[in-house]
Formats: C-alpha cells, structure tokens, sequence
C-alpha cells in the first residue's frame, strides 16, 4: 500500500493524459496490479516511478486500442530532417491552451505528441509503445506538431477578435 499510496496520484495524472477520469482510474488500477504482479521484472539500475509510468502508459494504449484505435503505419511520404526540439509557440498561450489544443489533435498524432512532448520518450521508445516504425512515428509527430500549430493559431485569433 505504500508503493500505492506514494505513488497514485502521478500515475493517474499520467493516465489522464490519455484518457478520461473512469477509463484513466481503471488504467491506472490494471497498471499497479501489472507492475505488482511482474515485480521480479523491475530492474534495480530503473527508477521504480519512470518503470511504473511507462506501464501506465502502456495500459492507457491498450485501452485505446480497444476502442478501435488504429495506430498502423500512415502512407509513406517522403520524409525531411526535422527539428524535434522546436515547440515554440506565442508566449501569450498558457500551457493549458496548448493542452486542450493537444486533446484536439487526430488521435494518432496526439499519442505520439504526448509521448514524445509530455512524456519524455524519444522515436525508438514510442516506435515500441506503439508497435510503429521509427519514421512513422517521426511523421506523426511532425504532422501532429504542425496540427498543432494551426490550432493554436487559430485559438489566439479567435481570442483577440
């Protein structure tokens, strides 16, 4: 109960991240019981917390997949380099806005735009989570990326008229 109680509330900002509050309670919940019942599986060099999230993660993915959620391979396109690190944005929109604005972003994007953005994970790590190549998941985050943009883009507009 202690690994439970220390930990509860971040992971369930976690899976909030992906889901609404029932389906992201529930997540969470199956998440805990994995990691409890493969325990021997952590790795003692691992943060427990960063080892737990990403079986949060998963569980909230799982979920979603549930629903129908398609995160095969989109139409090969030709790829460019692009600038992962380059989030810059209107220093007028909150870190809510660009939230909300994420939540609106077409679901495969918006996962690998969490994942990449709000959790931390790099390409080969989302490309593992998600069961997609490297260079689809770079696509969807750039795409998401320019999704996003227009998004906000729009929402500052609108704010000012």
């Amino acid at each position: 109960m202690h690994i439970y109680d220390k930990y509860c509330n971040a992971m369930f900002t976690v899976a909030c991240r992906y889901l609404p509050d029932e389906e992201a309670k529930e997540a969470m919940q199956e998440g805990f019981l994995k990691a409890f019942l493969n325990i021997q599986t952590f790795e003692k060099d691992k943060t427990f917390g960063a080892w737990l999230k990403r079986i949060v993660i998963n569980q909230c993915i799982d979920q979603l997949k549930k629903r129908k959620l398609e995160t095969s391979p989109i139409e090969e396109v030709q790829l460019e380099i692009v600038d992962d690190e380059d989030w810059l944005f209107d220093s007028q929109i909150t870190k809510q806005e660009i939230l909300q604005a994420i939540d609106q972003l077409r679901e495969k994007y918006q996962l690998v735009v969490k994942l990449y953005l709000l959790e931390g994970y790099d390409h080969s790590e989302i490309s593992q989570i998600l069961g997609i190549e490297v260079k689809t998941s770079r696509t969807q985050l750039r795409r998401g990326k320019l999704q996003l943009r227009e998004l906000l883009k729009k929402y500052f507009n609108e704010a000012r008229h």
